[in-house]
């Protein structure tokens, strides 16, 4: 082979491998920027604009600064859809957590009879195991699920007080769910009784820590009324009801507007429950308000589908026959009337025989008037011992011939009217059985007339003259924390709790002034409150402030001897940080060396409303913000 076909051959393989060289070059920059543009658009498609991207061969390079670690791992997870993940080269930053805002903390507890469920997500400061131990406590160990989320954040000031109120909350309510922030906690439950339904309301809005708003929405079941019961009368030219019931909202609203029509000038309340006899009852209902409406007197009481109408004394025949034809000839068919027009007053008649029983605010039960029988007079003795205190109660009814038969169902029914009362008095006669005084209940009235209605039967007369007062009613005449706070300050006035000396063991006469302490505290309900134990400057500081805790803290064991609810009650030693008088005096120091009960009252916190709150809530142009 001549020496210049050698030459040839070698420039050719030269010539091919510059080529390949060249092409393989075009072909590493296109693959680089295809994959560089792919990446970045499919970013900015995600609002990931803050992510950079380059390349390096095969290689896919992603810096920048995320603003939180979900949002770099979002963006690597991007990256691995348009190239092999393996080629993704992580070299992004997180944003300093300190410059990031902190999450909105809350909490939904749901608990049922399987148990309680904790979601949501906490500050890491709070203490899992105490937050559960107080569940366990207040709940008597129903299981928990915990299902909590936790972060590393400061959180707002009302925080903790939010969540023991919760904690203790739960403890009333066996079925709810209870929404907490450290703004607003929300209560959604079901419970027993509409008197149950009125005391939760009240004593979880009394526990309410300051700072913190609360929303309520507690539900009870309606009641079923046997029998269903109305009873409207006007007397001496007033409208009232006695008892009224209704099946639902609209039912109760035209029983109301016909009272109003008749004359009814006074807010009345209509208990909506189950056991209604007829779709029709509100339209029944109406037509007899409007008949004693229209006689001008008198009263309607129906017991279920029975009516019992009577008219005003001295009603004249002819009027009392067309106000009662029109009403048989208008009520549904499956009402019955019974209309009695009560003769003229005779003044010839003779005495009236009555069983009377009275009850004096201080329980005393005095029973006199007469009885068809020595049986009689014993049942009933026996009777009101059971109703009432047995030591409370004293007869001295007579026994009398020629009372009806029914006289001893008509006495012991007034005794068991009478119990519904916080005093007053039953009157029975043969024509009408009579129940006046006052009551603690607010449906204290409607009881006794359904009561009635049952035993007597709807054609019986009766009257009820009942008045509620607030001051008798056990929830409603609850002092407030500001009052219990200056009552127990009272007590302490001109006396205090002494110890004995160097020790937290509470001297002999500190016993009476902790039983009246504890009498007030089991009045005012679960109310916040810090004992508060004190010293004066005599000593070190440390072992001052360790005794005054420990003086604090045998005052709390004390309240708790008396069956005191102290789950809401801390103890604190404060020791000689804050005088009151003059530590250089021996009657300084004797002031200085005090137990204090103060309410805890959060700082409230100003209310902030959240981005997704803005964005929920749009303000239109020109109108104001309320909350």
């Amino acid at each position: 082979m001549r020496l210049s076909s050698v030459f040839t051959i070698a420039a050719a393989f030269f010539g091919a491998a510059v080529l390949c060289v060249v092409a393989a070059g075009f072909a590493v920059s296109a693959i680089e920027d295809g994959s560089r543009r792919a990446v970045r658009d499919t970013l900015d498609l995600q609002d990931m604009v803050w992510a950079e991207v380059d390349t390096d061969g095969l290689q896919v390079f992603l810096a920048g600064t995320a603003p939180t670690e979900a949002a770099r791992f979002k963006a690597l997870s991007v990256a691995g859809t348009i190239v092999d993940a393996a080629r993704v080269i992580d070299q992004m930053l997180v944003q300093d957590a300190a410059d990031i805002a902190p999450p909105r903390f809350s909490i939904e507890i749901l608990r049922n009879d399987r148990g309680i469920s904790l979601i949501g997500l906490v500050p890491s400061a709070t203490d899992r195991n105490e937050l559960l131990a107080g569940i366990a406590k207040a709940t008597d160990g129903a299981p928990v699920a915990d299902l909590l989320d936790v972060a590393d954040y400061p959180y707002p000031e009302t925080w903790p007080d939010a969540l023991d109120y919760a904690v203790r909350s739960l403890g009333k309510l066996l079925r709810t769910k209870i929404s907490v922030s450290a703004e607003r906690v929300e209560i959604t439950a079901m419970v027993d009784s509409p008197e149950a339904q009125r005391r939760v309301e009240t004593d979880l809005a009394r526990g309410a820590p300051d700072g913190v708003r609360l929303a309520l929405a507690i539900s009870a079941p309606r009641p079923v009324i046997t029998p269903f019961t109305l009873r409207f009368l006007i007397e001496d030219g007033r409208a009232r009801f006695d008892a009224c019931s209704a099946d639902t909202e609209e039912a109760r609203e035209q029983i109301l507007r016909a009272a109003g029509q008749a004359g009814l000038q006074t807010k009345a309340d209509c208990v909506i429950g189950m056991g209604v006899p007829s779709p029709q009852w509100a339209h029944a209902a109406e037509l007899a308000i409007a008949a004693v409406g229209k006689l001008e007197g008198g009263s309607v009481t129906f017991s279920d589908a029975d009516i019992a109408l009577w008219a005003p004394q001295g009603t004249p025949q002819g009027e009392f026959d067309d106000v009662v034809g029109q009403l048989e000839a208008d009520l549904p068919e499956v009402f019955a009337l019974q209309a009695t027009l009560p003769p003229p007053p005779n003044a010839d008649a003779p005495v009236v025989p009555e069983f009377i029983a009275t009850l004096s605010p201080e329980g005393q039960v005095l029973i006199r008037g007469r009885v068809n029988s020595e049986a009689t007079r014993d049942t009933v003795d026996s009777f009101a011992k059971a109703r009432f205190s047995s030591d409370a109660v004293h007869v001295t009814a007579r026994v009398a011939e020629g009372l009806p038969k029914s006289w001893p169902l008509r006495a012991l029914t007034a005794l068991e009217a009478l119990s519904y009362l916080s005093n007053g008095a039953v009157t029975v006669t043969p024509d009408t059985l009579a129940v006046q005084g006052n009551t603690g209940r607010k449906t204290a009235s409607a009881q006794i007339s359904q009561f009635l209605s049952e035993k007597l039967g709807g054609s019986e007369q009766f009257s009820i003259d009942v008045t509620y007062k607030a001051a008798l009613d056990p929830v409603a005449g609850l002092p407030t924390a500001d009052e219990c706070e200056a009552e127990i300050a009272e007590v302490q006035t001109g006396r205090k709790i002494n110890f004995e000396p160097g020790s937290a063991t509470i001297d002999s006469a500190g016993a009476a002034i902790m039983d009246d302490i504890a009498e007030i505290l089991k009045r005012c309900g679960e109310i916040r409150m810090e004992i508060g134990g004190h010293t004066d400057s005599q000593g070190r500081e440390e072992m001052n402030e360790q005794l005054s805790e420990q003086r604090a803290r045998a005052v709390l064991n004390e309240l708790r001897l008396r069956r005191v609810l102290t789950s809401s009650i801390d103890a604190k030693g404060y020791g000689e940080s804050k005088p009151i008088a003059d530590n250089a005096t021996e009657d300084g120091r004797e002031t200085n060396r005090r137990i204090e009960f103060r309410l805890i009252r959060p700082e409230p916190v100003p209310e902030e409303q959240t981005g997704l709150e803005s964005l929920e809530e749009p303000v239109e142009e020109g109108s104001e913000v309320q909350d």
